[in-house]
């Protein structure tokens, strides 16, 4: 095979799921492998989870990583087990290692005789060695990853330390979300850059700026916001996260919890939010991220179509909204979004599916 032709392996690393493409740039995007499988954070709980059961302590070793196991490490305490874990891996849990030291947590080097040592890692090398080949797929070339980072602020709101990845890209990146897939990680998303450690120096992106990206992977997509403006909704596990789009640009971005909206809620705060008369505080005082915009362009006409992708998409049946599966599987969206971002940036070429969209 040659280099050119190596396949590019993209992950979408949520707090349920990871979702794999395995992208040739020789094959149509039908034609190539993809994987929905459980997020490394959902692995690590349920390990810690049996070491509990067992009566087991637990070493945790490696890097900063989703906290999506972070429930489980409480129950371990609660049980009167130890926990401990390296200094890297604790960023996993919080920013300030002293408070979380004070809830039980031990910050050591070595593994405590008799401690079940696990590793903490968005991407494991060896463990994607071993599945491809298991599968008999070939290594690939680069791989590129993506994330959601809230960003390592130590004393200071995750939430609104978080607004600064869209704040750059309104108004330093004039709205161009090929921006937000990074070659140079910003020093505030460490987990972004140990994630980018992990995977050998690829491009690494946040979920939703990859979410963005997906949707405008999808031809047809593109198109219509070439035409109009649109309001594209991907509503995840943990966070639901809405763009206004128009002739490639993203003009508006609104985060919430996706715990803390139900239907109704969400869709009067969209509907808000396209209109551009919701505020950062009223969904920063609703214990979101907030929401942001530029002067909204007349010819846009309200962004009034609205798609919605996502895992927890259900939420907004029977609302009038569509439900687009970009790359032909919804769930690889962020994963189609780095193949998107890389061609953006003029890293690969347009491929068959793209051209015949063009005919």
């Amino acid at each position: 095979m040659n280099a050119a032709d190596a396949p590019i392996l993209c992950l979408d690393i949520g707090s349920g799921t990871q979702d794999v493409l395995l992208y040739f740039p020789d094959r149509e995007i039908e034609n190539c492998p993809k994987l929905v499988l459980p997020a490394p954070a959902r692995v690590l709980a349920g390990n810690i989870r049996l070491a509990t059961a067992q009566g087991r302590a637990v070493h945790l070793y490696g890097c900063n990583m989703g906290g999506g196991f972070h429930s489980a490490m409480k129950a371990h305490l609660a049980a009167g087990l130890g926990f401990s874990c390296v200094r890297a891996a604790a960023f996993s849990l919080a920013d300030d290692l002293d408070a979380l030291a004070a809830t039980g947590v031990e910050i050591r080097e070595d593994c405590p005789d008799g401690a079940l040592a696990l590793l903490a890692a968005d991407y494991d090398p060896a463990f994607w060695a071993r599945a491809l080949e298991t599968l008999g797929l070939p290594r690939p070339g680069l791989v590129a990853a993506c994330a959601q980072d809230h960003g390592f602020h130590p004393g200071k709101s995750n939430r609104m330390g978080r607004f600064v990845l869209w704040e750059r890209l309104l108004l330093e990146a004039e709205g161009r979300p090929e921006s937000l897939l990074y070659q140079e990680v910003p020093a505030c998303f460490t987990r972004l850059a140990d994630l980018q450690r992990s995977i050998g120096g690829g491009p690494v992106a946040d979920t939703g700026a990859a979410a963005v990206l997906g949707g405008l992977f999808e031809p047809s997509i593109r198109a219509r916001a070439e035409r109009k403006g649109l309001t594209l909704v991907n509503i995840g596990n943990s966070h639901t996260v809405a763009f206004l789009l128009f002739r490639g640009r993203v003009w508006g971005v609104y985060e919430h919890h996706t715990g803390l909206v139900d239907a109704e809620r969400l869709w009067r705060q969209l509907a808000s939010f396209r209109a551009g008369s919701l505020s950062f505080e009223e969904i920063f005082d609703d214990r979101g991220h907030g929401t942001m915009r530029l002067n909204l362009p007349q010819e846009a006409a309200g962004f009034a179509e609205t798609l919605v992708i996502g895992p927890r998409r259900a939420m907004l049946e029977d609302r009038g909204a569509e439900f687009p599966a970009p790359g032909g599987d919804m769930m690889l969206t962020g994963s189609f979004g780095l193949v998107e971002g890389l061609r953006l940036q003029k890293r690969i070429a347009l491929r068959p599916r793209e051209l015949f969209a063009k005919l």
